[in-house]
C-alpha cells in the first residue's frame, strides 16, 4: 500500500483526477441526488436478476400443479428450465460487455432492458391451455434463455456504466449500492409471491380449484415488468461519459500516432498530410474494429492478464457454491419447518414463500450493506479474502455437522454463511472487474468475468442435486468448502483498487 500511495505522489494529477478526488469531507456513503438517480438507473438491472432467479423456484412448482396436476414435472425439463436464464445470461455477458466497449456505452445501454422486457412478456403469454405440457415448459425454457441474455448484458453494462460516472473515492461504495439490489430483488420476488398466492387463496384453497394457479405464476413474473419500464427511458437517454469520450479519444490518438509514423516510414509523406489521412481513415467505423486487436494485445502482457484470471476465476469459484446454496434452498427449508411437504398445494406454495423471505431477511440483505458501508476503508482485496475464508468456515461447520446441529444452531450458521457471502466475495467480485480495468476494456473484461461466475452458477445448478443423491450433501458441501479456500487464494493474483485510477495507471503504462 505504500509503495502505492508513493507512485500516487510522484506521478502529476490530471483535472480529472483532481474533481475525482473532490468531496472528501463526506464518507463515500453518503451520495447527491444525482448518484442517487444515477444508481436508481443502474440498479433495476440486478433487482430483476435476483427477482427472476428466486421465482423461478415457486414458478416452477406453480408450472407442476397446472400442467401435471397430481404428477411430477420431467427432471430433465425442470433442470433446463431452471438454468435457461443463467446460460442465456452468459451470452449477455460476452456480447453486451464487447459492445459496450466498442461502440460506446449511450449505443448499447438500454437495449439489454428492451430485451428483458420482450422477453417478460413472452415468458407470461406461454399457452398452457394448447400446448402440451412439455410443450410448454420447453416454450417457457427458450424465452428465458433470452431473457437471460438480457440480465447478463446488464452486469457489464451497469458496471461500466457507474464505474466511468463515480468518484475514485465512491467507486465501490457506488457499485456496492447497485450490487446490494440483488438482495432487495430475492426479498421483494419472496414478498409479491406470498401476496398474489394470498390474493387467490380463496378460489384455490377454498374453492379447490387448483389451476387457477396458472394466473399466479403469470402475474409474478409481470410484475417485474413495472421497474423495468419505469427505468427504460432514462437509459436510452443517458448521455456518454466523460471518462469514456477521453478514452476513445487516447485510443484514437494511438492509432493515429502508428498509422503516422507507418506513413511516415514507408511513403515518406510531410507529417500534415500523413495527419490528414489518418483522420480521415479514422473517421470511418473501421477503427471499431481495430477495438478487437487492442482488447488482445493489452491481454497479451501477463501484468494484465493475471487480473483477468483473478477475476473471472474468483467470480467462477464463487458462484459455484453460492448459487449451490441458493438454487437448492429445500434442506434449509426443512430444518426452520418450512418445506411445504404436507398441506394443499396452496398451503405448500404460501408455506416456502414464508420460508424464502425468512431467509433473505436471515443475513442475506444485511450484508449487501455492510459491504457498503465498509468497502473503502477496508478495501476490496481485504474484504474478498476474508469473505471467502468465511464462508469455507461455515460450509465446513454445516458439512462436518450435517447431520448433529440442531435446528437453532443451523440457523445460525446459515444466516452467518448468507452474511459473509454478502459482506466479502459476493459483493467484491462484481466491483473487481469494474475498477480495476481501464474504462476502454472495463465492459468486456466485466463481462468475461460475470460469464465465468454464470458458468460456475450454471455446473452448480444441473450437477449438485445428481451429485447429491451419489455422495450425500456433506459432500458436496465439502466441496464448496475446497471453492472458497482456491477463491481466496486466487484473490492474490489482484490489486488492491481502493484509490486506484487504472486509466492514469495505462497511461504511464503506454509512457514507458
Amino acid at each position: 500500500m505504500s509503495g502505492q500511495a508513493g507512485s500516487k505522489e510522484t506521478r502529476p494529477r490530471t483535472a480529472l483526477e483532481e474533481f475525482e478526488q473532490s468531496g472528501e469531507g463526506r464518507p463515500p456513503f453518503i451520495l447527491t441526488y444525482t448518484e442517487v438517480k444515477l444508481l436508481g438507473i443502474t440498479g433495476v438491472g440486478f433487482f430483476l436478476d435476483a427477482y427472476d432467479l428466486f421465482i423461478i423456484n415457486p414458478v416452477s412448482t406453480m408450472l407442476q400443479y397446472r400442467l401435471y396436476g397430481n404428477g411430477t414435472m420431467p427432471a430433465n425439463l425442470q433442470g433446463l428450465l431452471k438454468a435457461s436464464a443463467n446460460i442465456g445470461s452468459v451470452i449477455g455477458q460476452f456480447l453486451f460487455g464487447y459492445c459496450a466497449d466498442a461502440f460506446g456505452r449511450k449505443a448499447i445501454y438500454g437495449k439489454e432492458l428492451m430485451l428483458i422486457i420482450l422477453a417478460t412478456i413472452l415468458c407470461i403469454s406461454t399457452p398452457t391451455g394448447t400446448l402440451s405440457p412439455n410443450g410448454c415448459l420447453i416454450y417457457l425454457t427458450m424465452f428465458r434463455i433470452l431473457l437471460g441474455v438480457g440480465v447478463g448484458g446488464d452486469y457489464p453494462m451497469s458496471a461500466s456504466v457507474t464505474s466511468d460516472r463515480a468518484t475514485i473515492r465512491k467507486r465501490g461504495t457506488m457499485l456496492a449500492y447497485i450490487f446490494a439490489n440483488q438482495g432487495w430483488g430475492s426479498f421483494v420476488g419472496a414478498l409479491m409471491t406470498i401476496i398474489v398466492l394470498a390474493c387467490y387463496k380463496h378460489v384455490m384453497n377454498d374453492e379447490g380449484e387448483t389451476s387457477k394457479v396458472d394466473g399466479v405464476w403469470r402475474i409474478v413474473i409481470g410484475l417485474s415488468l413495472i421497474p423495468a419500464f419505469g427505468t427504460l427511458y432514462q437509459r436510452l437517454t443517458l448521455p456518454e461519459s466523460t471518462r469514456y469520450k477521453r478514452s476513445q479519444e487516447a485510443e484514437l490518438d494511438e492509432q493515429g500516432d502508428f498509422k503516422t509514423e507507418k506513413m511516415e516510414v514507408e511513403a515518406g509523406v510531410h507529417t500534415t498530410e500523413a495527419e490528414s489521412i489518418v483522420d480521415e481513415k479514422l473517421s470511418v467505423p473501421a477503427s471499431k474494429k481495430a477495438h478487437f486487436l487492442e482488447v488482445i494485445k493489452y491481454f497479451s502482457e501477463w501484468r494484465h492478464l493475471k487480473i483477468l484470471i483473478g477475476t473471472c476465476s474468483c467470480w467462477f469459484l464463487l458462484d459455484i457454491a453460492f448459487y449451490g446454496i441458493n438454487l437448492n434452498t429445500n434442506v434449509v427449508l426443512g430444518e426452520i419447518g418450512y418445506a411445504g411437504s404436507t398441506g394443499t398445494p396452496w398451503e405448500k406454495l404460501f408455506k416456502v414463500a414464508t420460508g424464502n423471505i425468512i431467509i433473505t431477511a436471515l443475513g442475506f440483505v444485511p450484508g449487501y450493506y455492510v459491504t457498503v458501508l465498509t468497502i473503502e476503508k477496508l478495501g476490496r482485496k481485504s474484504i474478498q479474502v476474508m469473505g471467502f475464508l468465511m464462508e469455507a468456515l461455515f460450509l465446513g461447520i454445516l458439512a462436518g455437522k450435517f447431520y448433529t446441529l440442531s435446528t437453532a444452531a443451523f440457523i445460525v450458521n446459515f444466516t452467518l454463511l448468507q452474511f459473509f457471502f454478502n459482506f466479502g466475495a459476493n459483493a467484491t467480485t462484481y466491483c473487481y472487474p469494474a475498477e480495476v480495468f481501464p474504462t476502454r476494456y472495463r465492459a468486456f473484461a466485466h463481462g468475461m468475468s460475470a460469464a465465468c461466475g454464470k458458468t460456475g452458477a450454471i455446473i452448480s445448478a444441473l450437477v449438485f442435486n445428481s451429485l447429491t443423491n451419489s455422495i450425500g450433501t456433506p459432500a458436496v458441501l465439502w466441496i464448496f468448502v475446497g471453492c472458497s479456500i482456491l477463491g481466496a487464494a486466487f484473490t492474490f493474483l489482484l490489486p488492491e483498487v481502493a484509490g486506484r485510477d487504472p486509466d492514469a495507471i495505462l497511461a504511464q503504462e503506454q509512457r514507458e
